[in-house]
């Protein structure tokens, strides 16, 4: 292997520069490739300084995760990171792209920093459940300040390098095509002046502004260890000298490293990454070209939906049977657009450019020349057939067709065209233009190169894409439904709406069952007839207790939307359970967890069992892009496996569920679902 880190002499200024592809991470033969030069450059005397520069897209952008749970191989960054930052000559890093994590405590340990101004730079291992474990939390505060540092170690949002200029963690901003000759230039000038080296820098700046950035950011934090950790740190760097604040760190950064948290985010990390692989299909299969999309439908789903690709920069033609509701769709996607530029995310030529690609019709034949078209209209299966079949007369040959069914057979709706093979499901999660999360169906008869184009295409308009096989409800809603049945029948049987949603908030969901059926709608799904009560349900829609839009559903709102348990709900329940001849009995939060979320590993069982989803940390993907299962639980699977599987197995048979055999055979070999990471 050719080392990745070499060196040359320019005017007695020592360049170390590193390539290694693609985002140039800190890896074992990067490692020790730095320490040699540092050796190089103490060793000889007509070296008068150093600048270290990245080649390629990016400065070093962090560790290498593919050493993660590999034994560790000298020198450790800390280690290599001190020797760089002990030089008794100026190191200055050439910064460009990104300087993340690991790559931002290089600098740290570099004397001083010289950036392109499109440069960021940051320290994002929060998101991983850890923090920065190099001396970073010790030396940001002292080079950056308190405030910047205790933003960047808790949020884990890197910055820009004209921010990082303004609070002194950038000593220079560069030309961005002449790094580094301005680097080179810079190093000359320090020639002869005592290196700054960050752990003699005092700290500076409010050390009060730690408590109050904890308690701005308590709901965002709330149930995570990592940010509370980064934030005792930066705090140790205020009242403790420089080694022992070291010596905090670390004992803080095992912490993390050897917790669930951690372990859970790292999964999710990966996971994410294992989701766009595709079991059976190569990964060099010749994709179709998506140069135009259409969307048949501009209600809410529909105009979200084509909201993603507008930004992507790919046209989108988008259809509705009235001009009156396709007028209100262009109305909210324009007033959405309009919203974000106000915020700053999008420029008013940007906005203007994404409405001039949207084209409406009534017309459905001016979607003849779409790459791509995805229906987005009723929930029913005879529209749905009927309109692809219509498609399949109309669109040319070649072009992939979808659905954005929740939970319809897409074989079905594919078997009403002549060509199964460009049909499969798109599974957007609403809003649209916001979730991240899309299950991508693959039908029986969806061909390779079909669902090939589609996950590549996914990931360009930003989302996170999981293939799942055909069955009702497909991945993330079929493990819903055990959720919301069971949920239901501990309402009847003694549990209040507010004690299960209170297990589940506390668990660390957004919201639990009961709020989450509010904020969508009670009415959705109901039959329409109020004399027709079949569940509590049905009850409350009959009243007209829709949810959050009629002020009143499973809880009463006030103005704000502030909810409150209701009397008048208790007594529909009350009522009801009596009609079934249910009895009241005391709930405990054990049970409520072991009767609706032990289910949903069970279903997850199955969904593997049949082979619906390609791998166990799939399911997880689904959950915490889709439903906001917490991130520092990893996902459904991987909690059982934290909870054990013969724990699971016990609670479900102890309630008199059927359990899947794959749960079982967990349980008996005492295996997990996913690896550990």
């Amino acid at each position: 292997m050719t080392n990745p880190i070499t060196t040359e002499v320019r005017d007695g200024i020592l360049v170390i520069t590193s390539n290694n592809p693609p985002v140039n991470a800190l890896g074992a033969a990067v490692r020790q490739g730095l320490a040699a030069a540092m050796d190089q450059l103490a060793r000889d005397p007509e070296l008068k300084g150093a600048v270290i520069r990245c080649e390629g897209r990016t400065f070093f952008a962090g560790a290498d995760i593919t050493e993660f749970g590999r034994p560790p191989v000298e020198p450790m960054l800390p280690e290599v990171i001190d020797r760089i930052e002990a030089s008794a000559k100026p190191v200055v890093a050439a910064i460009h792209g990104t300087a993340l994590g690991g790559g931002l405590e290089v600098t740290l340990g570099c004397h001083y920093r010289v950036a392109v101004p499109s440069a960021k730079l940051g320290v994002p291992e929060v998101k991983l459940g850890l923090l920065p474990g190099a001396g970073g939390t010790q030396r940001l505060p002292r080079i950056a300040g308190i405030e910047a540092a205790a933003e960047m170690c808790a949020t884990g949002n890197p910055i820009s390098a004209k921010r990082a200029a303004e609070v002194g963690l950038v000593d220079k901003l560069a030309g961005e095509e002449s790094l580094l000759e301005d680097a080179l230039e810079f190093a000359k000038a320090m020639v002869g002046v005592e290196p700054r080296r960050s752990r003699d820098v005092p700290v500076h700046g409010d050390p009060a502004f730690i408590e109050k950035l904890a308690t701005e950011n308590a709901k965002k934090f709330r149930g995570f260890d990592a940010p509370a950790a980064n934030l005792r740190c930066v705090q140790a760097a205020v009242e403790l000298p420089f080694d022992e604040g070291i010596a905090f760190e670390r004992q803080e950064f095992m912490k993390l490293m050897m917790g669930t948290q951690s372990a859970a985010q790292r999964h999710i990390f990966f996971a994410e990454r294992q989701a766009a692989k595709i079991d059976g299909i190569p990964e060099d299969i010749q994709l179709r070209p998506i140069r135009h999309v259409g969307v048949i439908g501009a209600g809410t789903m529909g105009g979200g939906i084509s909201m993603n690709f507008l930004q992507a920069g790919i046209p989108v033609t988008i259809v509705e049977a009235a001009q009156e509701n396709l007028d209100r769709g262009m109305g909210v996607i324009r007033k959405n657009y309009d919203a974000s530029a106000a915020k700053g995310r999008f420029k008013p030529e940007q906005v203007e450019s994404f409405m001039g690609a949207l084209t409406p019709t009534l017309n459905l034949e001016d979607l003849a020349d779409c790459d791509l078209i995805i229906e987005a209209i009723y929930e029913s299966m005879d529209v749905k057939k009927e309109t692809f079949a219509k498609l399949d007369a109309i669109a040319k040959p070649g072009a992939i067709l979808a659905s954005n069914t929740s939970y319809l057979n897409v074989d079905e709706i594919a078997a009403s065209t002549k060509r199964p093979g460009d049909v499969l499901g798109m599974h957007f999660f609403s809003p649209a233009n916001v979730m991240k999360l899309l299950e991508v169906v693959r039908g029986k008869e969806t061909a390779p190169d079909v669902l090939a184009t589609v996950m590549a295409l996914s990931k360009k308009i930003g989302k996170v894409a999981v293939v799942s096989g055909v069955c009702f409800g497909f991945i993330g809603n079929r493990m819903l439904q055990p959720r919301q049945v069971e949920a239901t029948k501990l309402l009847m049987e003694g549990a209040t709406p507010d004690q299960i949603d209170k297990v589940h908030v506390d668990f660390g969901m957004p919201m639990g069952p009961f709020q989450m059926a509010d904020l969508a709608g009670v009415d959705i799904g109901w039959h329409r007839d109020p004399t027709r009560i079949e569940s509590i349900r049905d009850a409350l829609a009959a009243q007209g207790r829709w949810g959050q839009k009629t002020g009143k559903g499973f809880y009463d709102y006030d103005e704000k939307r502030r909810p409150s348990p209701s009397a008048d709900v208790q007594k529909i329940i009350d009522d009801f359970a009596a009609q079934q001849g249910v009895s009241k009995r005391e709930i405990t939060s054990e049970e409520i967890v072991e009767r609706t979320l032990y289910p949903m590993v069970n279903e997850g069982a199955l969904i593997l069992e049949e082979g619906i989803a390609q791998r166990a940390s799939d399911i997880d993907v689904v959950w915490i892009y889709g439903y906001g299962w917490p991130v520092y639980r990893g996902g459904p699977m991987l909690w059982a496996d934290h909870e054990g599987a013969d724990k699971i197995v016990a609670g479900l048979e102890k309630h008199g569920f059927e359990v899947a055999a794959l749960l079982k055979q967990k349980a008996e070999k005492k295996e997990r679902f996913n690896r550990p990471v």
